[in-house]
């Protein structure tokens, strides 16, 4: 059986924005068709999509190397001593895989780990009930794990449907790997772009009226532009991971959809305020492989004769999916469509939705057929 994919496109103009930094607080970029793009790493964007996907879920992960501090807090706050408290997070840490995850900077593990929030409940749990081994253990030069480390890796292994969604690599705990099913790429500008630098001060209020200048000076660098955003879910991975449950399936699917054209990475966002959203987005249903359409913009977009890159985005995107289209006979889709901000047809992008809501549940419903969701097959 092949894999089922929901690809999902979009073209977004973004005004001054630094959306994401590089180590000089400059905006990434990338040089891609002789000309230089701004750039929007994959991990800036799918945080926030993460973020959104819980929050509509009602299941929040946390990605950290806090998990012994956050059991010992929740120990004290439950009368614990603090030395007490402080050693039985350690011995989480200790407790899990071959040789432990090992603590270093006041408590923090070695590594990152991602799991549910509701996980640190129920390692206290765990703790409360092997008190009584872990004050016998306090102050030994060599405790050894005095926890159970089947029960605490069990905990650590559990499951969110946004691990389901995104992955975790933990290679340091057997069995915590989970090969996340979307895969979201870096976001470009369609057409040439360079950072800009912008010269600002701050007043300070409570200078005299004589006293002239401001109370800070400086300089900061923003972008501008039109991006080309994809990603694609293995719909097939997405099932495995969350152990066949269709309708759960067709939540998590719809919910990243949402985010994936809604959301928008939040740096600087107090002093830029840049909250657009895509003016297309064109979804597809494909079995055998995703379809990136990034190709389109190799060469970059030029501006129409308003001098705006947004149209001619749309228009490229949309000509380059049609010749993919052609070369690929149209085989291995089930379903593609798109919605707009404009009404120019776009018959490339198959059937046309007067909303993303619309376009969204369209291709769900494709990808998941709710009366038939017995069925997990290929739709071929």
């Amino acid at each position: 059986m092949n894999s089922l994919f929901l690809d999902l496109n979009a073209i977004q103009a973004v005004p001054a924005a630094n959306l994401n930094r590089d180590d000089l607080g400059s905006p990434k970029t990338v040089r891609y068709g002789n000309a230089n793009r701004i750039r929007v790493s994959s991990q800036s964007w799918k945080r926030v999509v993460r973020l959104g996907v819980e929050q509509d879920l009602g299941e929040k992960a946390a990605r950290t190397r806090m998990v012994p501090i956050k059991v010992k807090e929740a120990l004290a706050r439950s009368g614990w001593p603090e030395d007490l408290a402080a050693f039985a997070g350690a011995q989480v840490a200790a407790s899990a895989g071959k040789k432990g995850l090992g603590t270093e900077k006041a408590g923090h593990t070695s590594v990152l780990l991602f799991l549910p929030e509701a996980g640190i409940a129920d390692l206290t749990a765990v703790c409360t009930e092997y008190r009584a081994e872990l004050e016998a253990g306090l102050g030994k030069a060599k405790p050894g794990v005095l926890l159970p480390a089947d029960r605490i890796e069990a905990i650590l292994k559990t499951r969110t449907a946004s691990i389901s969604l995104l992955g975790r690599m933990l290679a340091e705990l057997p069995g915590a790997n989970v090969d996340g099913a979307a895969q979201v790429a870096h976001a470009f500008t369609t057409h040439a772009s360079e950072p800009q630098r912008d010269y600002f001060t701050a007043v300070d209020d409570w200078l005299g009226e004589s006293e002239t200048g401001s109370g800070h000076l400086d300089t900061a660098e923003f972008s501008a532009g039109v991006f080309y955003r994809f990603a694609s879910v293995n719909i097939t991975d997405l099932l495995t991971n969350l152990e066949g449950d269709t309708k759960a399936a067709r939540t998590v699917l719809a919910s990243f959809a949402d985010h994936f054209l809604m959301s928008l990475p939040q740096a600087k966002k107090n002093s830029t305020a840049p909250h657009t959203i895509p003016d297309l987005a064109y979804l597809a249903v494909r079995s055998h492989r995703p379809l990136s359409l990034a190709a389109a913009f190799e060469t970059p977009v030029a501006a129409d004769r308003a001098g705006g890159f947004s149209a001619p985005s749309r228009q490229a995107m949309a000509h380059y999916a049609g010749q993919v289209h052609r070369l690929t006979g149209n085989r291995h889709r089930a379903f593609h469509g798109h919605a707009a901000i404009s009404t120019e047809p776009y018959e490339q992008l198959g059937s046309a939705h007067g909303s993303f809501a619309e376009l969204i549940d369209a291709a769900v419903e494709a990808a998941l057929p709710e009366a038939t969701s017995d069925d997990q097959g290929d739709p071929q």
